[in-house]
């Protein structure tokens, strides 16, 4: 018996029948995972892994000596649109200090609104929400000194962050340089939308980290967020942290 990986289903709140619904396998399977009969195939364990918000090795401790990936990656995804929507959610749900995001007009996850609900109650508890949308062509013209307007494509985007407005400590810049990667954090969780020359963005390969001991991959993407975030420019009429709307 896969103790550990029982532990984590009901952590999850899962049952057998319902991870066999999500990966679309038999339920046999799946138990004969939970028995420990079997090993699953490794895009089956990067789903579970992702699934559960837990490291592939902390399930099947028998891959730690021959794990080929860091251990920061939780998961690696071919498509961000494949992240499913379960682990979406919980790597917001579990923030208890900070959550920053960086997209654009492309591909926001403000399109899911359970995503903006979780925000908000986030953002309701106190916790710092940070959301930095990227213009794909450049801003309007300027309105002041620091101050920008967004472009029609940014403003959609925009419109679906505005039920955050009034819920607590959240700021919302623009970003007018090139957008390399998306960005989704939640405290030490982060999970990544490559970006992929000719590919649409939520085709285009996803990561999963979570910051690790003598890891660099979580800290390098975190600076690269921190440096587009000191460039950007408040959005004009967004009230500040504190501030009412």
């Amino acid at each position: 018996m896969n103790e550990t990986f029982c532990r984590a289903l009901l952590r999850a709140g899962l049952t057998e029948d319902d991870v066999a619904a999500r990966l679309g396998v038999d339920l046999k399977t799946v138990r004969r995972w939970v028995e420990g009969k079997a090993l699953p195939y490794r895009r089956h364990r990067w789903a579970l892994a992702a699934l559960l918000s837990t490291a592939e090795t902390d399930l099947w401790p028998q891959l730690r000596g021959a794990q080929p990936r860091p251990d920061e990656v939780v998961a690696i995804y071919p498509h961000l649109s494949t992240v499913p929507q379960e682990a979406r959610l919980r790597l917001f749900g579990s923030a208890q200090h900070e959550i920053s995001n960086l997209d654009n007009g492309e591909v926001p996850l403000g399109r899911d609104r359970d995503v903006v609900k979780i925000l908000a109650e986030r953002a309701r508890a106190g916790i710092r929400v940070r959301i930095c949308v990227a213009e794909r062509g450049g801003t309007e013209a300027s309105t002041g000194p620091g101050a920008v307007t967004p472009t029609a494509e940014v403003h959609g985007a925009l419109q679906r962050w505005a039920p955050l407005r009034e819920s607590g400590a959240v700021e919302i810049r623009l970003h007018e340089g090139v957008l390399y990667t998306f960005l989704y954090r939640a405290d030490d969780q982060l999970l990544i939308g490559q970006r992929v020359y000719g590919v649409p963005a939520d085709q285009a390969p996803a990561l999963h980290l979570h910051q690790a001991a003598g890891g660099g991959m979580f800290a390098t993407y975190l600076d690269s967020f921190e440096r587009i975030w000191a460039q950007a420019h408040p959005l004009p009429g967004w009230p500040a942290p504190g501030e009412s709307g």
